[in-house]
């Protein structure tokens, strides 16, 4: 048995929609966070009118590090805030690389900060560099609110070694999730100590008052957005299992009721994190994309079983409940730029690309859809995608290995041999890294500008 879930009066209109794209806010983002820096930067020169000795060169040097490390702090907490304008415009994949590259960068300017500043203070106290460990004790001890800091820093520690490659891929995702969301607890307890031992912000109430503000519009954002607004999405909508149909052995669709689901502004290619309040599954919470345009009373999701998660979904029941958090994601029509689409879906990241493929404005011929699978049994909602494409007048090919098992070629020349004109199109797509990253070579080798290739990951 398999779903199906095509044809609804929302994604016809949808289709009848004129191309308008919209810009990405990411580089006036980053430029307001360059320019916090070198205010920061400015702050701490201001405050330096003079450095004297080897004592003096390095407890400047821990001080600068310090400000900027407080700094990325905010910025860490506020990539993970799911602000919408971070989330929808930028795209989720491209701030989770924020945030990565951002932790990174913290925890290294953290760790610098406390090594220079307590080998500072033992230069100043007489001692040598080998009296780094007492002499950090001893601060410990007495200095306010260094108890808190010595303890945040810890569990900054922690999450940035849960968060290197080898580890994260080795741990349970919901473990690294968990563990993860101790930064919270790290930014609070590192924060007290800033303003209480911070040269800085004793003798600057302005600056003082600059960092309360940022600490504190983060921390609102975090309350809004991570808490009151899911609350409140879930109390308006109280979202259900309707059903849970496979599609092809290992793959199931899972149909999820509600009221006024079509309020909930959720676009076509967009996700949610889904929490399913069921026994062995309430403290679980995955990314996984709408396969279907949002319908006013039907959402759906398809799922791969390859973890304890998704694996569980086929044990759902109807009747359960669902708690989401979203919607998620920029990889929607409003990246289109151009009037032909190719979408690229490898395995399960078809999910996203069904969804456009029924809905991505366009007339007969403008929508191409290229599915990559290991077999033809493995083509889930391959039904749906060919009813999808005669109504609309689309293409739709399949790429799948040979019965000895040899893999299709997907190349630049393969691309333009099926596509004459593909260097004129945009292109959607969604699949394994390795993969997306093989396609998007040869997209580049078929002369696709890489602004025309839209990619977004949802592994975070």
């Amino acid at each position: 048995m398999t779903s199906t879930l095509a044809g609804g009066r929302a994604a016809r209109r949808q289709t009848m929609r004129r191309i308008r794209p919209r810009r990405s806010p990411a580089v006036p983002l980053l430029t307001a966070v360059w320019a916090g820096a070198a205010g920061v930067v400015w702050l701490w020169w201001m405050n330096t009118p003079s450095i004297d000795g080897t004592a003096g060169r390095v407890l400047n040097a821990g001080r600068i590090t310090g400000l900027l490390a407080g700094y990325l702090m905010a910025l860490v907490v506020l990539q993970m805030a799911r602000v919408p304008a971070l989330e929808r415009r930028v795209g989720s994949d491209r701030v989770a690389r924020w945030h990565a590259m951002t932790g990174r960068y913290t925890l290294c300017l953290v760790l610098a900060h406390v090594f220079l500043t307590m080998w500072g203070y033992a230069l100043l106290g007489g001692k040598s560099l080998g009296d780094i460990v007492a002499q950090t004790v001893e601060s410990v001890e007495q200095l306010p609110d260094m108890g808190k800091a010595a303890i945040g820093t810890g569990l900054l520690v922690v999450v940035g070694l849960v968060s290197i490659g080898p580890v994260r891929r080795r741990m349970p995702y919901d473990t690294w999730y968990h563990v993860h969301l101790l930064t919270y607890a790290a930014v609070f307890l590192t924060f007290w100590h800033q303003i209480t031992t911070g040269n800085d912000f004793a003798v600057e109430p302005a600056a003082r008052a600059f960092w309360y503000g940022l600490y504190g519009a983060v921390t609102a954002l975090v309350i809004w957005y991570r808490i009151l607004t899911p609350i409140r999405l879930n109390l308006r909508h109280r979202m259900r299992v309707e059903a849970v149909i496979e599609e092809t052995p290992g793959i199931v669709s899972v149909l999820i009721g509600g009221k006024r689901l079509h309020r909930m502004g959720a676009e076509a290619g967009q996700f949610f994190r889904w929490r399913f309040l069921a026994p062995g599954m309430r403290f679980s919470s995955h990314p996984y994309s709408l396969s279907a345009a949002p319908r006013p009373d039907l959402l759906r999701i398809t799922v791969k079983a390859i973890g304890d998660h998704s694996a569980g979904l086929r044990e759902l029941t109807p009747g359960s409940r669902v708690w989401a958090e979203g919607p998620y994601g920029a990889l929607t029509a409003s990246r289109r730029s151009r009037g032909k689409v190719l979408l690229v879906a490898g395995g399960v990241g078809i999910t996203p690309m069904r969804a456009l493929f029924e809905t991505l404005p366009g007339a007969a011929g403008d929508i191409t859809l290229l599915y990559r699978a290991n077999s033809t049994q493995d083509l889930a909602l391959w039904g749906e995608l060919a009813k999808i494409a005669d109504e609309r007048g689309a293409r739709l090919m399949y790429a799948v290995n040979s019965p000895d098992g040899e893999r299709p070629d997907i190349s630049a020349e393969s691309l333009r041999r099926k596509i004459a004109d593909i260097d004129r199109h945009d292109v959607f797509m969604c699949g394994p890294p390795g993969f997306a990253q093989s396609v998007y070579e040869a997209l580049r080798g078929a002369g696709v500008p890489a602004r025309r290739i839209h990619h977004e990951s949802f592994e975070m």
